[in-house]
């Protein structure tokens, strides 16, 4: 039994009190023997469900019983929508999906929520950019990821044997994060060369939250990128430019007519090329050797182009 079937049975049976199997299975396009499967299976799986005999007869939820799903609201109903509807347009499983849970809904609901789910589009790639793919990986290591399956991965070289613990898209680059023999890790997708799903289960840390997981790598990480501070100002005017270019890496220290800044990155150079490119609208106070980068630069660049 599919789960987005499981749902839109479920939303089916609450918003129109009680349905018959073939109702179900004409709004699910589904067989009406495959539709009496799934009402045993969520009966017998201890959900209220059961059936009524005779003319009027049908499947119904035990003392009108409510699901959290079922309890949305009108504005509930239309954020949940608005955040399905791109995703169903890259994903048929998701459309197809969507368009059943959107049946389900009750009738108040419904041509807001389809409205929501049409209202925008999300293009991944860059002007000038192809669309970027989703890698192959993705798919098997989110499987594994849901069902709670250790995977064998091969990475940098190094077999390991890890506990799926969820997947990150930052920016269309994607990370596994795995629990591993020596703790949690964190693997970048694109780095792994296979992987192979087991049957055997791992039990998920009942404190694990991928969210706040997720931001301990963002902030390690950061750590890491910001080894080198450089101060520098700015006219107020450009600010908004370079804090866009520089992102959490710009911190204004001081407002005014020229805006004092600090920037960080790995190293001096890596200042350095970033602010190049900026000429005498940026000027590094110091350190000195983010400035003698900045004059290497400008030597080099007078060396190619400055000839007549």
């Amino acid at each position: 039994m599919r789960a987005d079937r499981l749902v839109a049975v479920l939303l089916l049976m609450q918003s129109r009190g009680r349905v018959t199997a073939a109702e179900i299975a004409a709004e699910l396009e589904v067989s009406v023997a495959t539709t009496r499967r799934d009402l045993e299976a969520l009966s017998s799986a201890g959900i209220p469900v059961y059936p009524q005999a005779g003319r009027g007869g049908g499947w119904s939820l035990l003392g009108g019983a409510r699901t959290d799903l079922t309890g949305l609201k009108s504005s509930e109903a239309r954020a949940l929508f608005l955040l399905l509807g791109p995703a169903a347009a890259i994903a048929p499983e998701a459309k197809a999906a969507l368009r059943k849970l959107v049946r389900a809904l009750p009738s108040t609901f419904r041509q807001e929520a389809e409205a929501a789910a049409d209202a925008i589009v999300v293009d991944p790639a860059g002007w000038g950019e192809h669309r970027r793919v989703r890698p192959v990986l993705v798919d098997l290591l989110e499987d594994a990821v849901v069902r709670r399956r250790k995977t064998r991965l091969t990475y940098s070289g190094r077999e390991r044997l890890i506990d799926p613990l969820g997947l990150v898209d930052k920016d269309d680059t994607w990370y596994l994060i795995a629990g591993t023999a020596d703790g949690r890790r964190t693997f970048r997708v694109d780095r792994i060369t296979d992987a192979e799903v087991s049957e055997e289960q791992f039990t998920r840390p009942a404190d694990f939250d991928l969210t706040r997981a997720w931001d301990e790598v963002v902030t390690t990480m950061e750590a890491r990128r910001s080894t080198t501070t450089a101060t520098a100002t700015i006219e107020a005017r450009y600010l908004p430019v370079l804090r866009n270019h520089f992102g959490r890496h710009c911190e204004v220290l001081v407002h005014g007519d020229r805006v004092r800044v600090a920037l960080t990155a790995p190293t001096p150079l890596d200042i350095a090329r970033q602010l190049a490119g900026w000429g005498d609208a940026v000027i590094v106070e110091e350190p000195q050797s983010v400035r003698d980068e900045l004059a290497s630069l400008a030597a080099q660049l007078t060396a190619v182009y400055g000839q007549r």
